[in-house]
């Protein structure tokens, strides 16, 4: 029996993001990591989810339980390690945008193995959710998601998984090897246009849908940004329009979009309708400064997109 919606693998971070203040600039502390931002983003929609990966015994590690446990993720699996910390990234903003600085070498998560998986869980699972960068951070890591996918397919666990490719963290070639044989292992594909440019060495969106397909994916969901989000399956390609917004700062639209897009294909299996859905919330999203306090609930989505 599946008890849980949604379950993600990979690695949290604490976030610091800049606000400038009477002409001192200040870092503010928040909550980052692309899985541990999309499993809020769905939980915000109503989805049942949980998260496996470990902290530090340290006051971050301490900080994103209680995130967690606020938020209604289950982390009954989440593993604190006594001598680990807990990674660290901070957000500066410029005239292009934000720029993101990392200090989360040999992090908590990074230690992560395969023997160490919640198997259980995963086979609870409707959906189990990771990511490109659950694989960079180490190569134990990148043993667990592949072990992880594996059990997931044996318990009918569809396969959720983001491209978002990190450079800093591994070599282009490395990257599309694992990357792409990932995505030939996953029902649904959530990769963003500029890094599945790099990844296929394809431009357009619909060679770049049509080469995920071919791979054996399912669903692909393809981010464009401004240029909205086209969908692609075996019978259909559409492009679903983004949603126009004053944004202030996309640091969490992506994974926003995820949580949201994922949450919603649960309740129907649409993922036209999903697209069209997580659009809204990852307009929202950016509303704010940092990944996750400004991603909306489920009442605001639905309050924002009845405006049409």
């Amino acid at each position: 029996m599946k008890t849980i919606d949604l379950l993600a693998i990979g690695e949290p971070l604490m976030e610091f993001a800049e606000v400038t203040r009477a002409d001192e600039r200040l870092y503010l502390p928040g909550h980052g990591g692309d899985v541990s931002n999309t499993i809020i983003a769905a939980a915000r929609q109503g989805a049942k989810t949980a998260i496996f990966t470990a902290l530090g015994e340290d006051a971050f590690g301490q900080d994103f339980l209680r995130l967690w446990d606020r938020e209604r993720v289950d982390r009954s699996s989440v593993i604190v390690r006594r001598e680990g910390r807990t990674g660290v990234y901070f957000i500066s903003y410029g005239e292009e945008g934000h720029v993101f600085s990392y200090a989360r070498a040999g992090s908590a998560a990074s230690l992560v193995t395969t023997q160490e998986l919640p198997l259980q869980q995963i086979a609870a699972s409707r959906i189990l959710h990771a990511s490109g960068i659950s694989q960079a951070i180490s190569e134990s890591c990148a043993d667990a998601v592949f072990a992880a996918i594996r059990h997931a397919k044996e318990n009918s666990t569809v396969v959720s998984y983001d491209t978002n490719l990190r450079l800093r963290l591994w070599p282009l070639d490395r990257a599309r090897a694992i990357i792409n044989g990932t995505v030939a292992l996953a029902d649904i594909a959530l990769p963003g246009l500029d890094d599945a440019r790099q990844l296929t060495g394809l431009e357009r969106p619909e060679e770049i849908c049509a080469f995920y397909l071919d791979l054996g994916c399912g669903i692909v969901a393809l981010t464009m940004g401004k240029s909205g989000t086209m969908v692609a399956t075996s019978e259909r390609t559409e492009v679903l329009p983004a949603r126009p917004v004053e944004a202030v700062d996309a640091t969490g639209a992506g994974d926003t979009f995820d949580g949201a897009f994922l949450a919603e294909w649960l309740v129907h299996r649409d993922p036209f309708r999903a697209a069209a859905y997580a659009n809204g919330a990852a307009a929202l999203s950016t509303l704010g400064k940092g990944a996750v306090a400004p991603m909306p609930h489920r009442a605001d989505v639905e309050a924002f997109l009845a405006k049409g």
